[in-house]
């Protein structure tokens, strides 16, 4: 096939079937449960790794790609009749997979133009990035054009979440345990955010419920979007999560998809990713105008 190829990483939480609808090549990453290495929904599949993680006393770990699986990447879409291909990757501020992606496309350069692009995002933020830059190359863009939108939606594209505890994040290194203790002992659920590459956090609020009612209204007053994705980490109250963005008014069709180990190795079982693109300035109303 001519045209442009997109390839990206399973931090992505593209399931399988929304990638190979929309060609997209994920390079898996290494999940480790103690001396056992799995790869990253080829070996393990989000709802193993869910159990698996309930049932462990330890957590997993988790390992970048090595550059020869981006390049066996570019290589499968130049061998398809790709003339470029764009690899867009999880934020380099939390992962190596973005040097192993260059370091890939490197031993490829005299052969077929790769650009990789720091999406400096993570699970469907990142996934909903892949989409759309596979929609353009669809379409018979060329390799500038989908690497220029890549770089746009950079700054257009948010991931907020809810964790159900704070171990995992005060485990992770995310906060102090002294913040854990006392966040446990108040019932504290943060509101985390992907903020210019890093997991921060984005507020906090005294229950689950109360996290999620801000987490929503906030998506809401953000509208109107041009993507919506909502991440499942083995939460219970995800399908009232959902049904509760319907209403968000949005270009495409809302996505729900599972919160895999890339993320879920810090983020813990129950925990809700919401992500979403803005639409491009010349698109949204003036601040104060009436719809």
């Amino acid at each position: 096939m001519a045209g442009v190829r997109v390839v990206t990483d399973s931090a992505c939480d593209l399931s399988g079937e929304l990638a190979d609808r929309y060609g997209i090549d994920v390079v898996p990453l290494t999940i480790r449960f103690g001396d056992e290495e799995l790869l990253d929904r080829r070996d393990l599949s989000p709802g193993e790794f869910w159990r698996r993680c309930k049932a462990s006393a330890s957590l997993p770990e988790t390992a970048a790609p090595p550059p020869g699986a981006f390049r066996a990447a570019y290589e499968r879409a130049g061998a398809a009749g790709a003339d470029g291909v764009v690899c867009l990757t999880l934020s380099a501020g939390v992962s190596a997979t973005y040097q192993a992606a260059l370091a890939g496309a490197a031993a490829l350069e005299d052969q077929l133009p790769v650009v990789v692009v720091d999406t400096r995002s993570l699970t469907m933020g990142q996934g909903l990035m892949c989409i759309a830059a596979a929609e353009l190359a669809a379409s018979g863009a060329p390799l500038d054009a989908v690497v220029a939108l890549a770089r746009d939606l950079v700054g257009r594209t948010h991931v907020l979440g809810v964790v159900d505890t704070l171990d995992h994040l005060q485990r992770g290194g995310r906060i102090g345990g002294a913040a854990a203790l006392l966040g446990s002992l108040l019932s504290i659920k943060p509101v985390i955010e992907v903020r210019d590459g890093v997991v921060e956090q984005e507020s906090k609020q005294r229950t689950r419920s109360r996290a999620l009612d801000y987490l929503v209204a906030k998506i809401a007053a953000s509208a109107p979007l041009e993507r919506l994705a909502v991440c499942d980490g083995a939460a219970p109250d995800i399908d009232a999560v959902v049904e509760r963005l319907r209403p968000v008014e949005v270009d495409h069709d809302l996505v729900v998809t599972d919160l895999g180990p890339v993320v879920g190795t810090h983020s813990g079982p129950g925990a809700i990713a919401i992500c979403y693109e803005l639409r491009p300035a010349r698109s949204r109303p003036p601040v104060g105008s009436t719809p």
